[in-house]
């Protein structure tokens, strides 16, 4: 599925608005597959690093980079193995990494026990389970005592990749990011709160943002090309399907790992 699946999607914005805008391209040579809200969910993330590798290997040759656009805690139950195989990635050199709105929360939650609140109820739970916290110690401790254990439990390497991550990355015509862009806002104005928080503000724009933007953060139950943007948070840790987008020169496409629940499991 190439450029032209832009046209499948409603848009909002008129024939003239969308004729006006123009085609993004990656330079010649380059390739680059971006990977969705893992949220903690390794099996699909082995299986998507899978279906990319084989991906490329067909496509032929290519200065190939694996981009993943944030949120890779959190909700799912491996949190800990999805970031032990990202940092294991970037030793490659073709890996580069976003800071999502979780790995923020993630962060601030250890030093704040009011943002720990916050995180704890929008998934920290699992993640701070994925790196070993007992259930039943959590059900009995404070929110200082959780606040402590997390700074225990979570490695030193884990924390510096959390902080080394990136809030932007422009290849050729497009601008990968987290949850979106300020709109008519340039680039390099953008602040951190915007790229990695934003939402209606950005999904409502019509209108060309000066790159195409490929960004996660917002659930949708496809992935979503717009003549403006694509999204590929396809809900991973709720949905079993984990998208990543494929780019090269004019074109682009779909790669998806997908593992659906087995209902007749559900009380075993």
């Amino acid at each position: 599925m190439l450029n032209k699946l832009r046209s499948l999607f409603s848009t909002g914005a008129d024939d003239a608005d969308v004729a006006a805008m123009p085609t993004a391209r990656l330079p010649e040579g380059q390739r680059v597959y971006a990977v969705g809200d893992i949220h903690g969910r390794l099996d699909l993330f082995e299986q998507l690093l899978q279906r990319i590798e084989e991906d490329d290997a067909r496509r032929g040759t290519a200065d190939t980079t694996l981009i993943l656009l944030g949120d890779l805690v959190d909700r799912g139950p491996e949190s800990r193995g999805v970031v032990d195989r990202a940092i294991a990635l970037l030793q490659t050199g073709k890996v580069r990494v976003l800071a999502g709105n979780h790995e923020e929360m993630l962060l601030t939650s250890m030093e704040s026990d009011e943002a720990l609140r916050h995180f704890l109820r929008h998934g920290g739970k699992e993640t701070l389970f994925s790196y070993g916290l007992d259930p039943a110690e959590y059900s009995r401790s404070t929110l200082p005592e959780l606040r402590e254990r997390m700074n225990a439990l979570v490695p030193a390497e884990h924390i510096a990749f959390f902080r080394a991550m990136e809030d932007r990355i422009v290849v050729g015509d497009y601008l990968f990011v987290h949850a979106g862009i300020r709109p008519e806002v340039p680039v390099e104005q953008q602040t951190t709160s915007d790229l990695r928080w934003i939402r209606r503000e950005f999904l409502d724009h019509v209108q060309w943002h000066g790159h195409m933007i490929v960004h996660g953060h917002t659930i949708t139950d496809e992935p979503e090309a717009m003549p403006n943007r694509i999204g590929i948070d396809t809900g991973a840790y709720a949905s079993g399907r984990l998208t990543a987008l494929g780019v090269e020169a004019d074109e682009y496409w779909f790669v998806s790992a997908v593992i659906i629940p087995d209902p007749t499991a559900a009380g075993e």
